[in-house]
């Protein structure tokens, strides 16, 4: 869907992008990360084509990306763009007409999303009347309501309660089962690990990491194995620090060289194994670490 080869862009002697490259295949869900001020948003207006990169690439479709993207791309910024002094229907109609749909058409599918998503009673109500979240619902609408096949949603669920994050969480889903592809810009990892098929990284300009979500969790994966013991038949090393509850001793341990056969093998003249787990990080954990590695480096 989504190719960028070599972007660059600098803000005077500031350097927002350094030679970007990215590969988002059609329907799929790709995490865009990174903290603060790493590059994301520029990246993201550079594919809206608010502005224009310095050199580089970018192909949607294998088409050189240019004008006629605007109308095949939804996006939601992190800063809402709503009018607060335009009625909800007004509203939707406006944005569904910019995105070149038809008058009834437009009213087919507002009508719709507005039930779907259920703010039909408000349709009158001006944006500044509504509460935050029911704000967000009508942003979110107007971003897809030309059903467009590449989403990009920065930080969807700001200022959503559990209970409509997850009714967010659900129409991102189905979206995707109908085959558009979204990037996801957000720092809930908790996201990312629930809805991404591919991320990548974003640090200081650079991209720093990308990837399945598989494939990054085994990169960093430290080959440590959590364990519970119980009824042991003998001494458990007082270097493995176990602790124990209940007749049952816990503890961590590295692989040290060994294959996990070996080391189970050898826990298992100590007690019965009630737990053999590899420990795997969080995509938060790897966020941190790599965060703090760029920035060390």
């Amino acid at each position: 869907m989504l190719q960028i080869n070599n972007l660059n862009k600098t803000y005077g002697s500031n350097k927002a992008l350094t030679d970007v490259n990215l590969f988002v295949p059609k329907g799929v869900i790709f995490g865009l990360l990174g903290p603060n001020g790493a590059g994301k948003t520029t990246l993201i207006r550079i594919i809206n084509q608010i502005i224009e990169g310095d050199s580089g690439e970018i192909l949607i479709e294998d088409v050189p990306l240019n004008p006629s993207h605007i109308s095949k791309i939804g996006y939601l910024p992190e800063e809402r763009g709503l009018y607060k002094k335009m009625k909800v229907w007004d509203q939707l109609l406006y944005f569904a007409r910019l995105k070149g749909l038809s008058q009834q058409d437009a009213k087919d599918k507002i009508k719709f999303w507005l039930e779907k998503m259920d703010i039909a009673s408000w349709k009158e109500k001006k944006i500044e009347d509504l509460s935050k979240g029911m704000a967000q619902k009508v942003q979110f609408i107007s971003t897809i309501i030309h059903e467009p096949p590449l989403l990009i949603l920065d930080e969807p669920f700001s200022g959503f309660d559990p209970v409509n994050a997850e009714l967010i969480k659900n129409e991102i889903l189905e979206l995707k089962t109908k085959g558009t592809t979204v990037i996801l810009s957000t720092h809930r990892m908790e996201s990312v690990e629930l809805l991404c098929d591919q991320v990548a990284m974003i640090n200081r300009s650079k991209k720093i990491l990308d990837g399945t979500i598989k494939e990054v969790k085994k990169s960093f994966r430290p080959e440590v194995y959590s364990i519970s013991l119980s009824d042991p038949k003998k001494l458990i090393p007082q270097e493995w620090t176990a602790k124990e509850e209940d007749g049952v001793h816990h503890f961590t341990l590295p692989l040290s060289g060994k294959s996990p056969n070996e080391l189970l093998s050898e826990l298992m003249q100590y007690g019965q194994v009630r737990v053999f787990q590899e420990m795997t990080p969080s995509m938060e954990e790897i966020f941190i670490h790599q965060v703090k590695a760029t920035e060390n480096g």
